[in-house]
């Protein structure tokens, strides 16, 4: 079969690979109707992330057909249209059973590797490294799917592709990263990031009820998005972000912050972020917080902290006195998407939220290595890229 493939940094590409068949009764193997490049992925494609090996099968936004099913998975069936989670989880352990799906304790098969660098590890992801779990990923013309009698959801007729991919991460993510902020009617949030995990978040504040969504970005086409959506603007290169959310707010800060951006900050944009920038290059760090430590500035005394963008080691200079003697709360995770799919799958069908809004540019898998650059760059008005394989 057809794959997109990681061969090191900035080199993705579409190769012939193994086609994928069952290795456990409870697996199922789909046929790819549609995949996405995240913006996960792009810290892949820039080599941060460790234990990538040559050959690995990028992608973790998946759906399609089922196409053959292990004998002890009694949920699904052959010709079933199914979106699959990002996260892989077994149904059964401690943190599963509480709806920690993304703590699973048995779908990462190199556990201790994860141990090493975080001291326990969370569950298996599709196509994200060996050090979670080696899984191939899904942007591919087929999907191995383990566990995929707890994973995958059905889709209901009359639902297109496009409308239920996300379901898979970034809609769940954004969603998640908004619930997070336990918001209350007249709240004020404010998002860092309008990529497409930002713009989830943006309509899934105003879905749970904020008043007002302060957007932060610097990208032409996302600040113009996040405006369709309702959201105030700043474009963090022409504004001092602190003080206009002081401004915004009576000086208070926001009742929440997210933090939809994560590890690579844009190196611009402070200079902490340049300083962090350098730190990475020369080894002496792993991560460029700068969004975070903003974050924690702008929020309001008792505040939250909403944290979905991805970090993978140790963050420096992060301003815990402030977080502390001011009283704020922290909400992180890798997002448990199967906790929130049935809830997110009706409010779709209820057209309360069609997430297709995001994409911008639609190709097929042979397509995919110039796209990986193009949306990384930010070129050509590209917000969120899909793949028909």
């Amino acid at each position: 079969m057809k794959a997109l493939t990681w061969h090191g940094k900035h080199d993705i590409r579409c190769e012939s690979v193994p086609d994928p068949g069952i290795e456990d009764s409870r697996d199922a193997i789909i046929k790819v109707t549609a995949c996405a490049i995240c913006g996960s992925d792009l810290h892949l494609f820039n080599g941060i992330i460790p234990d990538m090996h040559a050959g690995d099968v990028m992608g973790h936004e998946t759906m399609g057909e089922v196409v053959e099913v292990g004998s002890d998975n009694h949920k699904l069936k052959v010709g079933d249209r199914v979106v699959v989670p990002f996260t892989i989880s077994c149904g059964e352990c401690f943190f599963c059973k509480r709806g920690f799906f993304s703590g699973c304790e048995r779908s990462n098969p190199n556990a201790d590797r994860a141990r090493k660098l975080w001291g326990s590890s969370p569950a298996g992801l599709f196509g994200y490294s060996h050090m979670l779990g080696g899984y191939s990923g899904g942007q591919a013309e087929y999907l191995r799917v383990p566990y995929a009698d707890v994973g995958p959801i059905k889709v209901p007729d009359g639902l297109s592709d496009e409308q239920v991919l996300f379901l898979s991460d970034i809609f769940p993510t954004g969603y998640m990263a908004a619930d997070f902020c336990d918001i209350k009617p007249g709240d004020t949030i404010a998002i860092w990031g309008c990529g497409p995990v930002g713009q989830m978040a943006i309509k899934s504040a105003f879905l749970l009820g904020a008043e007002c969504v302060i957007a932060i970005d610097t990208v032409a086409e996302r600040l113009g998005l996040a405006k369709q959506s309702g959201a105030i603007t700043l474009d963090f290169r022409d504004h001092d972000i602190y003080d206009q959310i002081m401004d915004l707010t009576g000086g208070r800060g926001a009742d929440a912050c997210i933090d939809a951006v994560g590890t690579e900050a844009d190196p611009s944009a402070s200079w902490d972020s340049r300083i962090d920038r350098i730190k990475v290059a020369a080894f002496m760090g792993t991560d460029r917080p700068h969004v975070l430590r903003q974050a924690i500035q702008c929020c309001r005394n008792f505040g939250i902290v909403s944290i979905v963008g991805v970090y993978g080691g140790f963050l420096d200079k992060i301003p815990m006195g402030s977080a502390i003697n001011r009283g704020l709360t922290f909400r992180m995770a890798q997002t448990p998407v199967q906790r929130y799919l049935p809830l997110l799958m009706e409010r779709i069908e209820k057209g309360e939220i069609d997430p297709s809004f995001i994409i911008t540019h639609r190709a097929g898998l042979e397509d995919g290595p110039e796209l990986y650059k193009t949306f990384r760059d930010k070129q050509d008005g590209c917000i969120k890229v899909v793949l028909k394989p």
